[in-house]
């Protein structure tokens, strides 16, 4: 005779505790041992909070992006051979200026993204807090990937085309594209200047977020925050 035990498939999103799960997690952590789930939620919704709002406030500030060589934009990776043949006939300084006006529009950007940050936040889930405690340092940063980057780029997209065409991007970018394309046997040039930015400003954006929260794993007693201490001190 066969003994079938059924086990019944429960929700994380339910009753069952976190703590239980991530005491036997192989990581070789502990992090939030002992505290309930609504802390623990609790605990990392103010990670987050902590991570987007310093990370806005850095990126969106004059030269947040420009004088960031970790996120600032570059000439279009598709003109490159363009910005090089530029320089090579004394056009350095126009290249210059225009990829400043391509990182102002990004900070410019950058200001809308709070909001959307904030909304995805609230609706973090128990399972979603499982992910990101059993991740790895940048798990929360992911997170806010996959639930906002359709969103910022979205919302990023009509600010950048409004910045580029205030600091009249077309009066650096039209004599660039017009002095390269007279140089003979080269190909043409034309980027979409507005996708190109967009798409770089939530990625910039999203590199100083990670750098954020391996900041606050890595030691959150400097937050000054009890609850990120109790949340992520934990070994």
């Amino acid at each position: 005779m066969v003994l079938t035990i059924v086990i019944p498939c429960l929700h994380l999103n339910a009753q069952v505790n976190i703590n239980n799960i991530i005491t036997g997690a192989t990581s070789g952590q502990n992090l939030g041992a002992g505290l309930s789930n609504d802390k623990i939620v609790s605990g990392l919704k103010e990670a987050l909070t902590k991570g987007t709002n310093n990370s806005t406030a850095i990126v969106s500030k004059l030269d947040g992006f420009y004088k960031n060589p970790k996120i600032k934009i570059p000439f279009p990776k598709e003109a490159r051979q363009m910005e090089s043949t530029l320089k090579s006939i004394g056009m350095s300084k126009q290249v210059d200026e225009f990829v400043k006006t391509l990182n102002r529009a990004a900070e410019d950007a950058a200001k809308q993204a709070a909001p959307i940050f904030v909304n995805a936040i609230k609706k973090m889930t128990v399972n979603d807090g499982l992910k990101i405690l059993r991740g790895g340092n940048n798990a929360a940063t992911e997170f806010l990937k996959a639930s906002t980057s359709a969103a910022l780029m979205a919302q990023f997209k009509p600010v950048v085309q409004s910045s580029l065409q205030r600091v009249q991007i077309t009066r650096h970018w039209t004599p660039l594209v017009k002095s390269y394309n007279r140089v003979p046997m080269v190909k043409k040039m034309n980027p979409d200047l507005n996708a190109y930015v967009t798409q770089k400003a939530v990625e910039g954006l999203f590199i100083m977020i990670a750098e954020e929260e391996a900041k606050i794993r890595k030691d959150p007693f400097k937050t000054g925050s009890n609850l990120l201490n109790e949340v992520f001190g934990g070994r």
